[in-house]
């Protein structure tokens, strides 16, 4: 059935660039509006702000197409903090001689970092502005790159990889919560443009840092230069975010709670916790999928390939998924179908004949491409407001990734404990099987707040 949008959103009147309030727009039968999805899966966080955030301050569209390009270059270092390190992952252990309690911390903190630093995202926001807290980000993300392989004499790597690694999951954090709020102030009449831009970025990134990272390795012989690639493209980008995010001007701002209490009501937990396990499951690929492959007897280039290939897929499922769940009155049935494809997909890479290996990966990219979008989809979909969004979006982010990291812990730890990842293809056919059980009770045709 065909959606609404809220009152307010990207179907209201325009003035000076920005979207204003049409709160008389609801139907005539009283109840209450559905977003439009496709327009809407970005959400703003700083709903709350009094007065409203201003968009970035552009002279023409020149400049307004110069910003959209930094936005989604921005989107475009994202991920290649996670899939790039797993990449190299066995020669990392090799060379730099980590125990095994130092991946397991390597592969979780960063995850864990981005659900403990995205409440802080909007209040420096207040304080500084958005655009300025984005080129902080992207500065400490390139640091957090250059310092991630260095060496520290007397030490080794291990300072640094920590050190490194925290940096850039904070830093992503970031950038994670502010990023779609500024797609969506900055171009109100190009949303569904600039947001499928900007997701796909984020996706592109994942696949970019597994599919190149083992052939810079292979080039150079360095895995700290396959790890050092990664802050070129961070550092061009922020040299050219530099003069946009300089020259704005941030007024004052207090902030008002608007919207119910998302933290006591029942749907919002069940959504919440339908993103956690989604979350185990989709960094648990970032972080795992390429040595798992290896492990299998797959080449360190071929595993890249196929993890980057897997990744490509995710933006198919990505793409289509929050269509398809809009057309229905209630998203049971493909919650469902998505979390089983992933459990599903992820322990047949484990355990499946490995002469189908392309097609179990195949399987994994699809649904946990799916799952991830039907996931935030569920942020519109059981809100009536974008003040309630906003506020079911921060706890999704702090809950979701805080505890979502625990997917990519418990892999290293039954990885270290047996010496194999089948105890890990148990875990998520679990994680699988549960989050198609959240995914049924989050899908029920319910709004936040009764």
């Amino acid at each position: 059935m065909p959606l609404a949008r809220w009152p307010g959103h990207a179907q209201g009147n325009c003035k000076n660039g920005r979207v204003i309030d049409a709160q008389n727009s609801r139907k005539n039968d009283g109840l209450p509006q559905r977003p439009a999805v496709s327009a809407d899966m970005l959400v703003d966080a700083e709903a709350d702000d009094v007065p409203a955030a201003e968009p970035t301050r552009v002279t023409g569209r020149r400049a307004l197409a110069y910003l959209g390009l930094c936005l989604v270059l921005i989107g475009l270092n994202l991920r290649t903090v996670f899939s790039s390190f797993s990449a190299v992952l066995p020669e990392v252990t090799s060379d730099a001689g980590l125990p095994g309690w130092a991946v397991v911390v390597l592969t979780t903190v960063p995850v864990t970092l981005l659900g403990v630093f995205a409440p802080l995202a909007p209040v420096l926001a207040r304080r500084f502005g958005a655009e300025r807290v984005l080129l902080g980000a992207m500065a400490v993300l390139t640091a957090g790159l250059l310092l991630r392989p260095a060496g520290v004499p007397g030490a080794g790597h291990l300072p640094a990889l920590f050190a490194g690694t925290a940096a850039c999951g904070a830093a992503i954090a970031l950038c994670n919560v502010l990023l779609p709020g500024l797609v969506k102030r900055d171009f109100p009449h190009r949303l569904g443009l600039m947001g499928g831009l900007y997701t796909t970025a984020i996706c592109a990134s994942a696949a970019l840092g597994a599919g190149f990272t083992y052939p810079v390795f292979s080039a150079t012989g360095q895995w700290t230069s396959a790890l050092w690639f990664w802050a070129a493209p961070a550092a061009v980008v922020l040299l050219l975010f530099l003069p946009v995010a300089v020259r704005q001007r941030h007024g004052q701002h207090k902030t008002v709670r608007d919207g119910v209490n998302v933290w006591r009501s029942a749907v919002a937990w069940q959504v919440t916790i339908f993103m956690v396990l989604q979350a185990m499951m989709s960094f648990s690929v970032f972080a795992w999928l390429a040595p798992i492959l290896r492990e299998r007897g797959v080449d360190g280039g071929t595993a890249g390939l196929i993890v980057s290939v897997s990744i490509v897929l995710q933006m198919l499922g990505s793409l289509f998924a929050p269509a398809l769940a809009a057309r229905f009155r209630d998203q049971r049935v493909i919650s469902t179908v998505v979390a089983l494809m992933t459990g599903g997909g992820f322990a047949l890479s484990i355990f499946g004949p490995p002469e189908l290996i392309w097609v179990w990966t195949g399987l994994l990219g699809l649904g946990q491409g799916s799952l991830t979008a039907v996931a935030l989809t569920m942020i519109m979909l059981r809100t009536r407001d974008g003040h309630t969004a906003a506020h079911l979006s921060g706890m999704m982010q702090g809950v979701g990734y805080g505890l979502g990291s625990t997917g990519t812990l418990l892999v290293g730890q039954l990885h270290q404990g047996t010496g194999s990842f089948a105890a890990a293809g148990l875990l998520f056919l679990a994680v699988g099987t549960l989050a198609a059980v959240f995914g049924y009770r989050a899908g029920r045709d319910r709004f936040i707040g009764g």
